[in-house]
């Protein structure tokens, strides 16, 4: 299943989107017992606004993106290949029998090889000075009680050169900004450590608080703010001469 590709002009910059789609194909049972319509909006099937914001973003900067067309609880294309959790059978306290057992070479072969080629494509082609993959986070998790404070999070594994960057720019603007949170880029990282720390391209893992891009106003201002903040972030590694960590 192919993702969602845009052509754009400015190769020097990839935007990518991991959980950008609801989609759960037609020939595939979750066997779960909630309305399809609202399991569809709800996060563990998708990154709320990351699409919209990562497609403006693309369109802002006539760039390439390529975004995912299948809901993560199909397969997690944020994940690697032998993940125990790339095909979820739970997810923030909801079951998802239909996954039980599921062929995992199958959908591999179907929804995740073609998504990370399509990246990989794009790597080697137009060899970005920058990757920016767009998430959202919600503001709590349904199992926890724990509060989660940020406005938006950076996120990054070994390679911090465009991260830091982003995180005082981003603070420089008031915002509460999680370092390496809500989730750590050193446990989690995998469609980056593929695409951008393997070829030593810097890269930026965003992640919004989902409840200020849940609306078309909030996407807006949101990837006005990215725009902003991803210029900013290419300027002074050019200037720096992008040094490898």
């Amino acid at each position: 299943m192919a993702p969602e590709v845009l052509n754009g002009h400015d190769t020097g910059l990839l935007v990518i989107c991991d959980h950008a789609s609801s989609h759960v194909p037609d020939d595939i049972d979750l066997g779960v017992t909630l309305d399809p319509d609202d399991l569809y909006q709800m996060h563990i099937a998708v990154d709320t606004g990351a699409r919209d914001v990562a497609k403006r973003l693309a369109e802002g900067f006539d760039a390439p993106a390529v975004l995912a067309t299948v809901s993560r609880l199909v397969i997690d294309l944020h994940r690697e290949p032998d993940h125990p959790r790339l095909i979820p059978t739970e997810s923030d306290g909801w079951d998802i029998p239909g996954n039980i057992g599921a062929d995992r070479a199958a959908r591999i072969a179907r929804f995740y090889d073609p998504y990370h080629e399509a990246i990989a494509e794009r790597v080697a082609a137009d060899q970005p000075e920058l990757i920016v993959s767009i998430h959202s986070f919600t503001p709590r998790l349904a199992t926890s009680d724990a509060a989660r404070p940020w406005t938006v999070g950076i996120l990054y594994n070994q390679d911090e050169r465009a991260a830091r960057i982003a995180i005082d720019w981003l603070r420089g603007q008031g915002l509460e900004v999680g370092d390496n949170e809500p989730y750590s880029g050193k446990l989690l990282n995998a469609t980056l450590n593929r695409h951008g720390e393997a070829h030593g391209i810097p890269y930026l893992a965003v992640e919004v608080r989902a409840d200020g891009i849940a609306d078309p106003d909030g996407v807006r201002l949101w990837a006005a703010r990215m725009q902003q903040m991803i210029g900013f972030v290419r300027n002074s590694l050019a200037s720096e001469g992008s040094p490898a960590t």
